[in-house]
């Protein structure tokens, strides 16, 4: 499946679908919080870490505008200029993947889940390409990613 059509399922997936569990090239974290304090603080954490929040993209208000109740779901595009212009210097077709995004889904049994493909796996397609600046860039923005995570999960 093309990434984005994956994308398109998880984002309307039913109430009943399967929680997230840890796969290849992500990060996977299940929280006590509740989906909108593990939301505003995954805010906090990205604006805390200098990195920009570019897009915002969930179906639970959209669904209940339609009077459909789905759980929590919510995709944070997250990116910084300096990095897309490293990023782009190094392999134009890699930009294509920016912003990396986070992803807070509310779970059945309570609180919720924070997920993100790390950079470094996202960038893995284009390392021939994009050679030692981009396995620099998505290193430095691997461990942002991870300290954002921290920081939300604290």
């Amino acid at each position: 499946m093309r990434p984005l059509v994956l994308l398109a399922l998880l984002l309307l997936a039913p109430a009943g679908a399967h929680a997230l569990e840890p796969r290849e090239g992500w990060a996977v974290a299940h929280s006590a919080k509740p989906y909108p304090t593990l939301l505003a603080d995954l805010r906090a954490a990205i604006t805390a870490a200098n990195m920009g929040l570019v897009t915002e993209a969930g179906p639970t208000e959209a669904a209940a505008a339609r009077g459909v109740t789905i759980p929590g779901n919510r995709v944070l595009g997250v990116f910084r200029n300096d990095y897309a212009v490293r990023a782009l210097a190094a392999s134009e077709a890699a930009m294509i993947e920016a912003p990396i995004r986070f992803y807070v889904t509310e779970r059945a049994e309570g609180g919720a889940t924070l997920a993100y493909k790390t950079p470094s796996f996202v960038f893995a397609p284009y390392a021939d390409e994009g050679g030692a600046e981009l396995s620099a860039v998505a290193a430095e923005l691997d461990a942002i990613f991870a300290a954002i995570a921290v920081q939300t999960l604290e």
